[in-house]
């Protein structure tokens, strides 16, 4: 059975920074996994768009799950460690938004990923919207909300990453790993 503590979650509020985290952690050669709600989003938006978040909210979320549950079985048995934009939690979070299937319900016995998950906070500044990203700052800030209560119900220590230079924000969280 793989081991899992190594597998490291990169969550919080929309537009907070994540990719740009992520990114920043792939060129210091750190394994990585791009959220799936961006490739979803790429993906049906060359065919019907059938699960945009915007058109079906419960099919993205869905979807969302799958890929991350496939991404996650990718990595398994990666050594190192593993960083997630995103993934399970937060696409069983957003399900249980869109279609009120409770969290717990949808992660079962879902193996526990590292005991710190890494949030990014709100962060007015730098938050865009894009043709992947077409929600405003107040529904990411109310998704954030749903973000850090789920992770403190299901038992993870959240540590709010600093509003600082990407650089700074991989070396903060990079030690808080040790």
């Amino acid at each position: 059975m793989p081991d899992y503590s190594n597998h490291v979650i990169l969550s919080g509020c929309s537009g907070g920074g994540k990719s740009t985290l992520l990114d920043e952690l792939a060129r210091r050669g750190v394994a990585t996994v791009p959220e799936p709600g961006r490739r979803i989003v790429a993906e049906e938006s060359r065919g019907e768009g059938r699960a945009l978040p915007w058109v079906d909210m419960e099919a993205f979320a869905r979807r969302a799950l799958d890929l991350a549950t496939q991404d996650r079985a990718t990595v398994a048995h990666h050594t190192g460690w593993v960083f997630f934009d995103r993934g399970q939690i937060d696409a069983a979070v957003a399900l249980e938004h869109a279609a009120g299937v409770p969290v717990a319900e949808t992660l079962g016995d879902l193996r526990r990923f590292h005991c710190q998950v890494f949030l990014t906070p709100p962060w007015p500044e730098i938050y865009a919207a894009d043709a992947e990203r077409r929600h405003g700052m107040a529904e990411a800030e109310a998704e954030y909300r749903r973000l850090c209560a789920a992770y403190e119900a299901l038992g993870y220590e959240a540590v709010i990453l600093p509003k600082t230079g990407v650089r700074a924000r991989a070396d903060f969280l990079l030690s808080r790993l040790g």
